[in-house]
């Protein structure tokens, strides 16, 4: 009777855990209210490090003033030899803004982070924003309530699927809780994180936003980040000055990036025989100098914004804190700091915007609105610029303004200056330190497919090959004969001389025979222009090449012509890796987590379920195991990840299969049995 119990309780938990939205909606609600009081502890936390380091709890200008220089220089330096000895012995990943380690952590590793980053980048963007580094804690709250959405999964042994939703859900909290603004959380999770925004995903993103947005109206009341005066469209034709000032914040974003990524090349570069802890160190060091003549640089610099917004500063202010305020932020993360770059694009664009708004007023002060109106476009639309992300940037600015007046310039200027970034520049500022590891985001729903294919596996037999002396009449009988794409021309040890393509021949078809006897395979080849490949590069070298050359591509080992391929068998071989890990996927992430079940549709009393291997079946062959006689189930894939790159390979197992501990079953039988199975893990 207690065993039949047991099973029960067993069989209404698996059942409750089948139900997507009636989990997901619990642990949003949990994701979110955690993440809020994460957001309100890391800025309980700034200001505890603010008091003990300069004996304020928050920067002011006139508080970092009436500092001794040493202290205003020293202080930075101290934060940043604790902010490198926790990346350097901690969590590497608490390093820099931390929103591309989350995306990296969603496209790849199915949106696993570890859960001592949320510690490691709570302290250590604590101390770094705390002590004057020079960058926002947007990022810093997104990676922390990420990782704890991530470990919260991972607890529950939940699949790929609502494991990245429970990411984007820590994402959303944190932006939400941080700007007092949840719409702008879930577009951020939405758009930036996920890159999705399909229904199943987007409910539980709302709740966890509403959620953290309830924790900090709890703890800081229902006002917004910034204090806005009202501003208005004073002129229909003020639009196009707002236009303008799209294109400018397009340039200063792209101005941004350039300098921070260089900066991040100079101290992993020049300066890497200086250890890690000790650039750390440097970088702080440096702050601290410009903040002697700068002070506005130090921290978030919400002071500094709030300035422009009222119109408290001069045009030459607006344009030497715009470009100082771009080296102290490069400083800080090149130098090994920990903190984001979504507050510090605020001030940016606030004092470019301002700038030109300065400018525009004094030309044409009826027609116009006052500075402040284009310090707050700039800045949304310099943050749109920089992370490809308008929808988030107008959506942050309107819910701090709460004003619909400002919401068309903000649309003109944030989809101008990201049209603008996005064309002169691919990547974003997340995406940009991803490129530069190699991992290529926009293409890695295809590409990421075909890496760990390589050519040989696909080329065929190079079978039209001339000699260079080969004459037309002979080359347009093997074209019309065979139809081949493309003819190889090689000498007589098959290295490969050049390519003649069909078209090269046309002009000459309706020549006379002598002519046609007369020309030959050395006339009409090409000797450059076109891509080889190596039978070991990946077919996603290969796909790369077939995007700019439309003929067959030879495949050529050490000179020698060994094989070709065609673009049809690189895309059917595509297809095949797509439709292989959308069934691996649909029967395996569809059971929503790792002991999960899902009952066979249209078969009664069958299931589905996802299983660690057993430890007594490691080294153990599937046919020594006998698993249907024996235990009642049958074996019908198996999941393995491989330690080099994070990828997850599929297997149909035969009865020579040799099990590893790092398999996943998917096997499909009566729920008793797979859950005896289930217990001799």
């Amino acid at each position: 009777m207690m065993i039949n119990r047991f099973f029960d309780m067993r069989q209404l938990r698996f059942r409750f855990l089948q139900s997507y939205h009636s989990v997901m909606v619990l642990l949003a609600i949990l994701v979110g209210l955690l993440g809020g009081l994460c957001a309100v502890g890391f800025r309980k936390f700034i200001e505890f490090v603010q008091v003990q380091a300069w004996q304020m709890p928050a920067f002011t200008l006139d508080g970092i003033r009436a500092h001794d220089t040493w202290q205003i220089v020293l202080i930075p330096a101290v934060g940043g030899l604790l902010v490198g000895l926790i990346t350097h012995f901690f969590a590497k990943e608490a390093k820099g803004h931390g929103v591309p380690e989350v995306m990296e952590a969603v496209m790849l590793r199915g949106g696993r982070i570890r859960a001592r980053v949320v510690v490691a980048k709570l302290v250590a963007s604590g101390i770094c924003i705390g002590t004057g580094g020079s960058v926002g804690r947007e990022g810093p709250i997104v990676q922390i309530g990420s990782a704890l959405g991530s470990a919260i999964g991972q607890l529950m042994n939940l699949g790929e699927r609502r494991l990245r939703t429970l990411v984007g859900c820590g994402a959303a909290a944190g932006i939400a809780a941080t700007f007092n603004a949840p719409i702008a959380g879930v577009l951020f999770a939405a758009e930036v994180i996920l890159g999705n925004f399909a229904p199943s995903q987007l409910t539980p993103i709302v709740i966890s936003s509403v959620a953290a947005t309830v924790i900090s109206h709890h703890y800081f009341g229902d006002i917004p980040a910034f204090v806005i005066p009202t501003y208005s469209l004073a002129s229909s034709w003020e639009l196009l000055i707002y236009g303008v000032l799209g294109i400018v914040s397009g340039f200063v974003a792209l101005l941004f990036v350039k300098i921070l990524y260089f900066s991040e090349d100079f101290f992993e570069g020049p300066l890497k025989r200086i250890p890690s802890v000790v650039q750390a160190v440097l970088g702080g060091a440096i702050i601290g100098l410009m903040a002697l003549r700068f002070p506005e640089i130090m921290g978030v610099g919400y002071e500094a914004i709030e300035m422009a917004f009222h119109e408290d500063l001069l045009l030459q202010t607006f344009l030497i804190l715009a470009v100082v305020k771009i080296f102290a932020v490069a400083i800080t993360i090149g130098s090994g700091g920990s903190g984001g770059i979504f507050a510090p694009s605020l001030m940016i664009g606030a004092m470019s915007g301002g700038a030109l708004g300065t400018v525009a007023h004094s030309v044409w002060p009826q027609g116009t609105a006052t500075p402040g109106a284009y310090a707050l476009v700039g800045a949304g639309a310099v943050v749109a610029a920089t992370t490809h992300a308008p929808l988030t940037a107008f959506m942050i600015i309107f819910e701090l303004t709460n004003d619909y007046k400002i919401i068309l310039p903000l649309m003109i200027s944030c989809v101008i200056a990201t049209m603008l970034a996005a064309r002169l520049n691919k990547a974003s500022i997340y995406t940009m330190k991803l490129l530069r590891r190699g991992l290529d985001l926009f293409n890695g729903r295809t590409l990421n497919v075909l890496s760990h294919l390589q050519v040989k596996s696909v080329m065929t037999a190079a079978e039209g090959k001339v000699n260079s002396h080969t004459t037309l009449v002979e080359l347009l009988t093997l074209f019309l004969d065979n139809r081949y794409n493309s003819i190889f021309v090689v000498d007589s040890e098959d290295r490969l001389q050049g390519v003649v393509h069909f078209d090269d021949m046309r002009p000459f078809i309706g020549e006379s025979g002598e002519f046609q006897h007369a020309v030959i395979a050395f006339d009409l080849m090409h000797t450059e222009g076109f891509p080889t490949v190596h039978p070991n590069d990946g077919l996603d070298h290969v796909i790369r090449q077939l995007d700019r050359y439309q003929y067959e591509v030879p495949v050529v080992e050490d000179g020698s012509l060994v094989g070709s391929i065609l673009a049809k068998d690189v895309i059917q071989q595509y297809n095949t890796e797509m439709f292989k890990r959308e069934m691996a996927s649909s029967m395996a992430t569809s059971m929503e987590n790792a002991k999960g079940f899902t009952p066979m549709p249209g078969i009664s009393g069958l299931s589905l379920a996802e299983i660690e291997v057993p430890a007594m079946f490691i080294g153990r062959s599937c046919g020594d195991l006998d698993l249907r006689n024996r235990f009642g189930v049958t074996l019908l894939l198996v999941k393995r990840q491989k330690a080099i790159d994070s990828q997850i390979s599929s297997t149909v197992p035969d009865a020579s299969y040799i099990f590893e501990s790092d398999d996943i079953l998917l096997v499909m039988g009566n729920p008793g049995k797979l859950i005896q199975l289930q217990d001799m893990m």
